[in-house]
């Protein structure tokens, strides 16, 4: 049975047979090191990270909720601008007595951006803290609400 043969781009380097399971031996390792760097937390040496969150449009507001859990309301702030959401904030690392013989928890500095679509009524924006949950409620002004329109027969 005749072998798949990769061939190279340049002429001086020898022909080699191509290995299906090594390329995937080396995709798995590089997706390996891509999730390391995605799902690992930060070390607490000042890295961001981004807290997980979702986002709800109603019809007349936007809906951010972001998992911030142990963070005090003193530590968060949240910014408009433009059309841009910016919540920021810092998770401290509490002081323990003894050794720390893992780290799951992320600590240090956190952001987290998301355009708005759509023009946004920024004096009744608000934003709520609870049970680590921060929820961001940015109503739409009213020509940014879709409105019904009737269709008429002939």
């Amino acid at each position: 049975m005749p072998l798949p043969v990769r061939r190279t781009e340049t002429s001086s380097r020898p022909m080699q047979r191509w290995d299906p399971f090594r390329e995937f031996e080396q995709l798995q390792e590089e997706m390996g090191r891509l999730v390391q760097t995605v799902w690992s937390p930060a070390n607490g040496d000042g890295g961001a990270w981004t807290p997980f969150a979702d986002i709800e449009e109603t019809d007349d507001a936007w809906v951010i909720e972001a998992e911030v859990p142990g963070v005090k309301r003193a530590d968060i702030n949240v910014e408009l601008r433009d059309d841009e959401l910016v919540i920021s904030g810092d998770v401290v690392e509490r002081e323990r007595r003894g050794r720390l013989r893992r780290r799951a928890r992320r600590t240090g500095h956190f952001e987290y951006r998301v355009t708005l679509p759509g023009a946004m009524d920024e004096d009744k924006i608000e934003a709520n803290l609870h049970d680590g949950i921060l929820t961001v409620r940015v109503p739409k002004t009213e020509q940014a609400r879709p409105r019904r329109i009737e269709v008429k027969a002939d």
